[in-house]
């Protein structure tokens, strides 16, 4: 039996698979050095605990949330919208199934507690899970900003700008990138 520092490790080594996990909009779009999945979730948690504590909520489960958001991919590589489109449902049980996995090698309450959590963000069954869901897409719009910034065609990242990034201070910040983009005066 592999003992408790063992699994923790192993867990803390599979994680770090998303360290060299591009980001596979960013490869089809024709980005030649992408963020990784580690980048886009560092920023994206940076963004929910800013906004969670800006709108009131429980920022430390906001945190634990968006740290989790793109756990699976370890497993599942990440997929663009249209990808999880295609793979329909099968997709959610094959997601399911590989942060189980991946957490199985955590003590059990703490498995279950980021499960339950995974699930909530999944479900968007909680103000902060809504946080994460905005943050994940504004981290992206912002992404899409920087890479205009460092010389790459806006019209090859025009899909990325219209994520929905949620009411109020998200949609207010898109719309000052936007704004920012249009006069060409990016910052």
């Amino acid at each position: 039996m592999e003992s408790r520092s063992g699994r923790l490790l192993e867990f803390f080594s599979k994680v770090g698979v998303l360290k060299g996990l591009p980001r596979t909009g960013w490869v089809e779009a024709g980005i030649g050095e992408p963020e990784s999945v580690a980048d886009h979730c560092f920023r994206t948690s940076i963004i929910a605990m800013v906004l969670s504590d800006l709108q009131g909520h429980d920022t430390g489960r906001t945190i634990r949330i968006s740290f989790l958001h793109d756990l699976a991919e370890i497993e599942t590589g990440d997929l663009t919208p249209g990808q999880k489109r295609e793979r329909g449902p099968s997709l959610m049980r094959e997601e399911e199934g590989a942060v189980a996995r991946l957490l199985s090698g955590l003590p059990v309450d703490l498995a279950e507690r980021y499960m339950e959590l995974w699930e909530e963000l999944r479900a968007g069954a909680s103000p902060e899970a809504e946080v994460v869901a905005h943050a994940d897409k504004l981290e992206m719009v912002l992404q899409a900003m920087e890479y205009e910034e460092g010389g790459v065609s806006p019209g090859s990242l025009q899909r990325f700008w219209h994520a929905d990034v949620g009411e109020g201070l998200p949609r207010e910040l898109v719309g000052e990138l936007m704004k920012k983009r249009r006069s060409g005066r990016v910052e």
